[in-house]
């Protein structure tokens, strides 16, 4: 499903990576389900509740949850701040970033998970951005980059950069299972 991974904390592709995505295999309904089947089991054990930060993915995470019955044991609250302003204004994500970074980069990303831990009553979070297309991107960031980010209860916020090929429905669908695997990773250990 993951086509290039950038860990290097500025760009998406490191120097020598190349940029051109190839198709992502399909991830289904069923994936995504068993993937929160599992994450709500996992922060049910560990007793905590998670919040999401979602821009391209428009509230598909906090779908792929809200579809367990009993989520609200375990899922506090879903952000979607599609607009830099809602990102802003419902999650304090500081207009300079948005402005010297852009919306889609790690910096960005990072603030929403933090941001989305600080508005709400969630110990774990989960914030997406990235240029699903098929317009909007750039040399710098091809349709297909998504940025996620992480937030964990002793205060870290990791992110990765991904890139996905496909159409915007396969990009989107490709972001969420990211974000739940990343999620299962990060609060099972």
């Amino acid at each position: 499903m993951l086509v290039t991974v950038g860990d290097d904390g500025k760009q998406c592709y490191p120097v020598g990576m190349p940029k051109a995505a190839a198709p992502v295999p399909e991830t289904n309904d069923a994936t995504l389900a068993a993937l929160a089947a599992r994450l709500a089991e996992q922060l049910l054990a560990h007793g905590l509740k998670l919040a999401a930060a979602e821009s391209c993915t428009g509230g598909w995470i906090a779908k792929c949850l809200t579809d367990i019955a009993g989520s609200s044991e375990w899922f506090e609250r879903g952000f979607v701040t599609y607009s830099n302003g809602a990102k802003v204004t419902m999650l304090g994500v500081s207009a300079d970033t948005l402005a010297s970074r852009g919306a889609v980069s790690e910096e960005s990303a990072r603030e929403m998970a933090a941001g989305a831990v600080r508005h709400s009553q969630a110990q774990v979070a989960v914030a997406v951005s990235g240029i699903a297309g098929p317009a909007g991107g750039s040399a710098e960031k091809p349709v297909g980059s998504v940025w996620i980010a992480w937030a964990w209860p002793d205060r870290r916020v990791s992110a990765r950069c991904f890139h996905f090929g496909g159409n915007r429905e396969a990009v989107r669908r490709a972001a969420v299972a990211e974000a739940l695997k990343g999620l299962l990773q990060g609060v099972g250990r």
